[in-house]
């Protein structure tokens, strides 16, 4: 019997080394693949980047659920990518069937009419974003949903503006609550907004019939943070009535 525990302990160590042993992400040298190969290299290029970083983070995902092996193969795409062509040169050009893959990822519900969870009779009170203690995290709020002060769903943060000159912190918020990065997100001041205590949901301080009334997002270069007038006139829309 001490012989059969034994042997099973030893099979149990050499299987545990062995998933160890699969998809090392911090041994693939992503990174410095990226940063040797100058075509990854200049503003030009920052999607690339960003893009397989984010295939990158897919891996560690795959990996932390014991999708090794799938992990693995996400690996090897990565390093292809990285080693290949131009990303930029890759896919087709077929634009309506571009289209048709993207709508495929829109949710079929209806968003934005249903009523979350503020009128439960348990449920605590919203905070100020500046009163919360430990301060708010970028990977709290970037995917996170956001709320009217009706409770009924805008959409999703998809980005962040940090220390502009005067000062002020911005959301962008995908309108309608499909990620995309597009014409039709909002430009949220961050600290007209408000968070729920387990920090999963936030909330403007206008109603949803308030926000359709806003502009959507001047441009996707972002260049509205140099027009103080556009700014003024977006952030007095999101202040309380």
């Amino acid at each position: 019997m001490i012989l059969k525990l034994a042997f099973a302990t030893f099979l149990s160590a050499v299987f545990i080394a062995q998933c160890k042993a699969d998809c090392q992400i911090a041994d693939a040298g992503l990174e410095e693949a990226i940063l040797q190969n100058p075509r990854l290299h200049g503003p030009a290029n920052s999607q690339s980047v960003r893009d397989l970083r984010s295939l990158r983070d897919a891996a560690f995902t795959l990996r932390a659920y014991g999708r090794h092996d799938d992990c693995e193969r996400l690996l090897a795409n990565i390093r292809e990518l990285i080693a290949g062509p131009p990303m930029g040169s890759l896919g087709d050009n077929d634009e309506d069937e571009a289209e048709k893959q993207t709508s495929a990822s829109e949710p079929k519900v209806q968003r934005g009419a249903a009523l979350g969870t503020r009128g439960n009779r348990d449920a605590k009170p919203l905070i100020q974003i500046s009163e919360l203690a430990p301060g708010l995290r970028s990977d709290e709020i970037v995917g996170a949903e956001v709320r009217s002060s009706d409770d009924k769903i805008v959409g999703e943060v998809r980005n962040i503006v940090f220390g502009t000159r005067d000062g002020r912190d911005y959301v962008i918020v995908a309108s309608g609550g499909f990620f995309t990065a597009g014409k039709d997100s909002l430009v949220v001041p961050l600290k007209l907004m408000k968070v729920s205590q387990d920090r999963s949901s936030f909330y403007l301080l206008v109603t949803k019939e308030a926000v359709t009334a806003i502009p959507v997002m001047a441009d996707q270069q972002y260049n509205w943070l140099t027009d103080e007038k556009w700014r003024a006139r977006n952030d007095q829309l999101f202040k309380q009535p």
